[in-house]
């Protein structure tokens, strides 16, 4: 048995358990709520491990950070299997899914954005994050719409976060079903239109 891949992959569940111990926390919590004791606690793992991987607090949340970032950009990543305008179509009606329709996720998005305009270093990354985001989307967009100039993507791409975000802090108040459906409508019009 080669115990390098085994370790290497105890490495790397232990340290995905910490990530997602402190976006839980962050979630139920805020950042108040996140100590590298209460991480590690969550995580059902070592203090020790826990420094062993982030110096501090402020590591730690910028790996949070970075795993969003790595969330979101699965949600445009172009399927090749697919035909462009149902790529986009697809990724349209990711953002509705049921993992992301709940109070915990829809609470961290609040928090997430909040430590965005609390803490410079955070912003920078949520503000790249929003970019490669859009980027993204605005790509699936050119790929169905190969007559659309990269800004008129862009800008649809813009428009349609809007949306979404909208559609995620009105979830909070248990908006019905059918209005999300509209909204998933909407930006396929948005990205869509002629």
């Amino acid at each position: 048995m080669d115990t390098s891949t085994v370790n290497s992959g105890e490495q790397v569940d232990r340290q995905s358990r910490i990530l997602e111990a402190a976006l839980e926390l962050l979630s139920r919590h805020g950042i108040s709520g996140v100590s590298m004791r209460a991480v590690a606690r969550e995580a059902g793992v070592a203090l020790g491990l826990v420094n062993y991987y982030y110096e501090d607090k402020s590591s730690l949340i910028r790996a949070a950070l970075h795993r969003i970032d790595e969330h979101d950009l699965m949600l445009v990543a172009p399927d090749p299997a697919s035909p462009p305008d149902e790529q986009l179509r697809k990724a349209l009606r990711r953002v509705a899914g049921p993992e992301f329709l709940t109070t915990d996720y829809l609470a961290l998005r609040l928090h997430l954005w909040a430590l965005a305009q609390a803490d410079e270093d955070f912003g920078l990354i949520n503000a790249a994050a929003f970019d490669r985001y859009l980027d993204g989307l605005a790509t699936l967009i050119g790929n169905a719409k190969p007559g659309l100039s990269p800004v008129e993507c862009r800008e649809r791409a813009a428009d349609i976060v809007v949306v979404q975000n909208g559609m995620w802090l009105t979830a909070l108040l248990g908006i019905d079903k059918a209005a999300i459906q509209r909204s998933i409508a909407r930006t396929e019009e948005i990205a869509f239109a002629a």
